[in-house]
């Protein structure tokens, strides 16, 4: 099936975004899907489950978030918030007035808020890994935190900027996720700040039907985090995957494929 890479122009940026079209003896579904993928990947990772949503009748869009891919990152660092507003321009420079949404991890993040702030745009919401929700720090770390800030600031006042400095870099290399570790420049402010957004309040206000898929191994964000967004949307329900990891979407597509046909079709 045609499966062609476009080039759009949004809010001045090139934007790579993937449309794959259902084969002709496809029975047309109206309703498109938007895939947002998660932190640090591409819209690749999405492809292999959009294209099987192709064969049952949907058109797939798939964009490359600002800062992956090959969509170069944002001018300055950017909330989750302006991920969500970028999505809608995205949308709009490809045409598609109304979506149902599929995303993973971070992807998730910006459909929350897409599904509250503009949930006219879209009929029904599946996330899966989603991201959104503190881990809250332990004991340990909070304390590991306390005592790095309070010696980098004590650095600074006396003018020991170079250490202060040194003391950084280590302390991110020892400490800093993976995540955290691959960015830089403006997509490690980027990830400062999205990664620190508390979206409870949001998700309160998601008022599109939504399902949730999720690994019961999730290291990433655990099961506890779908419980929880689960009781926080309102039109929500859970599927859990007992052998899922943060990728369970990727190593259970077809079975993933005939329950999202069924969810977006009723």
């Amino acid at each position: 099936m045609p499966s062609p890479t476009l080039t759009v122009q949004v809010q001045e940026m090139p934007v790579t975004v993937m449309r794959l079209e259902p084969p002709s003896a496809a029975k047309l579904q109206p309703t498109p899907i938007l895939f947002l993928h998660g932190w640090g990947v591409s819209s690749a990772l999405m492809k292999p489950l959009a294209e099987r949503m192709a064969a049952l009748g949907y058109t797939g869009i798939i964009p490359d978030f600002p800062g992956f891919g090959d969509t170069p990152a944002p001018p300055t660092a950017w909330s989750v918030q302006d991920y969500a507003r970028w999505t809608l321009d995205v949308m709009d420079a490809m045409q598609v007035s109304r979506a149902h949404l599929f995303a993973h991890s971070f992807g998730a993040r910006v459909s929350l808020f897409l599904a509250s702030d503009s949930a006219h745009r879209f009929d029904k919401v599946a996330l899966t890994g989603a991201a959104g929700i503190p881990t809250p720090k332990s004991l340990e770390v909070r304390l590991r935190l306390h005592l790095y800030k309070s010696f980098r600031s004590g650095l600074r006042r006396v003018g020991a900027e170079s250490f202060s400095r040194q003391l950084s870099a280590w302390y991110s290399r020892r400490y800093g996720s993976a995540d955290y570790q691959a960015a830089s420049g403006i997509m490690r402010e980027t990830l400062l700040k999205v990664v620190n957004e508390d979206l409870r309040p949001v998700a309160a206000q998601v008022s599109r039907p939504t399902l949730l898929f999720w690994g019961a191994l999730d290291q990433d964000t655990p099961l506890w985090q779908g419980e929880a967004l689960e009781k926080l949307i309102p039109d929500a329900g859970l599927i859990v995957y007992d052998d899922g990891d943060h990728y369970a979407y990727l190593r259970r597509q077809t079975e993933i494929a005939r329950t999202l046909d069924h969810f977006y079709r009723h």
